[in-house]
């Protein structure tokens, strides 16, 4: 049996500056199990969207393989989209924007695309710093193989079979604070006011920003035993503070409550509001934020909100001095400038 949106909706659906309603950025209706993180994880990609008033032919969603890795199917269905192959969505990515850098990049991966077979990929990508919103939808198991624990599944957590995990668990926002990523943050698939001004952050912060979001197995991890549950989320979840951000065609005064600690521009004009309730953490400050994460490791509680975000990030377009302008568009002459100027670079090389 198919299932399909009705095409019919009510006329007065409030419209963002573009004139698009929410429903623009929506997908097909999800297979996903009823209750799933991951249909959560979507609609907050539909509503930061519609909210920031993007194009939806100015956004490329990638994905690698995995229930995360459908998901792309549920939202943006105006926006260009590749399915990958396991673990490799981070090349594709790569590939795609060097090609053409107009885009709004947006991979959506798993724990297993990519903390196991695609930790390759995952490190260089980081380490690039290329510019994309890589959100992972982490829930600790390989769902769409019947649950076998992955590699982000803690030691000790037990999943719905009841064998407990006897590895330690890798940490995607401590690996890719490491490797070099200029935006972290971790967020959970249950609390939408947190993970919405996260992803608006995230798309308009230029290079490499990481969303971990916790995002419970329904069927095969959310048992009492599992450390990816959503009991054990809401129950053990410690947020840095809160998160607004502002678009810069709003009034600021209206958007944040008094006393915020830190006010960020980001590159397009708009600007992110911090208010710290940890005051260990500077998330300014890449050593800092690793410390603070580990910290709260060993406590047993998960560190939700924005980690860390460098002000002054440089891209890989910025770095490789790339074309302002998509391949597609360069002319002969742009690619074959002639012999006079290979004969300046043959000299140059002598």
């Amino acid at each position: 049996m198919s299932y399909q949106i009705p095409k019919f909706r009510h006329p007065d659906l409030p419209v963002n500056d573009l004139g698009y309603t929410k429903a623009d950025y929506e997908g097909s209706i999800s297979s996903l199990c009823a209750g799933c993180g991951h249909d959560s994880i979507s609609g907050a990609i539909v509503m930061a969207c519609h909210e920031l008033s993007i194009e939806p032919h100015k956004i490329a969603k990638l994905s690698g393989i995995g229930c995360s890795s459908k998901s792309p199917t549920y939202f943006l269905g105006n926006s260009h989209g590749f399915n990958s192959v396991h673990g490799r969505m981070p090349s594709v990515v790569t590939g795609a924007a060097m090609a053409n850098r107009d885009l709004m990049y947006l991979g959506v991966s798993g724990d297993g695309d990519t903390a196991s077979i695609g930790m390759g990929q995952f490190a260089h990508v980081a380490r690039r710093n290329l510019n994309m919103v890589y959100i992972v939808m982490n829930n600790g198991c390989y769902g769409l193989t019947k649950g076998q624990d992955s590699a982000t599944a803690d030691e000790g957590s037990a999943s719905k079979k009841g064998d407990a995990n006897v590895y330690s668990a890798i940490d995607l926002c401590g690996t890719a604070l490491q490797m070099g990523a200029t935006f972290v943050a971790r967020s959970f698939s249950g609390d939408k006011g947190q993970l919405v001004p996260l992803i608006k952050a995230a798309i308009t912060h230029r290079g490499f920003a990481l969303i971990d979001v916790i995002s419970p197995c329904v069927t095969f991890n959310n048992n009492p035993g599992s450390t990816k549950s959503y009991e054990f989320v809401r129950e053990h979840a410690e947020a840095t503070g809160t998160v607004d951000f502002v678009p810069m065609r709003r009034e600021i005064t209206t958007d944040y409550k008094p006393g915020f600690s830190h006010e960020v521009t980001m590159h397009d004009g708009s600007s992110i509001h911090l208010y710290k309730v940890d005051e260990e953490l500077d998330p300014f400050n890449r050593r800092s934020a690793m410390m603070t994460l580990e910290d709260h490791r060993e406590t047993g509680s998960i560190l939700t909100g924005l980690i860390y975000m460098d002000r002054d990030s440089r891209d890989l377009h910025d770095v490789l001095e790339t074309s302002q302008r998509p391949l597609n568009e360069l002319r002969e002459g742009d690619l074959c400038p002639g012999n006079k100027m290979l004969e300046n670079i043959n000299a140059s090389l002598r």
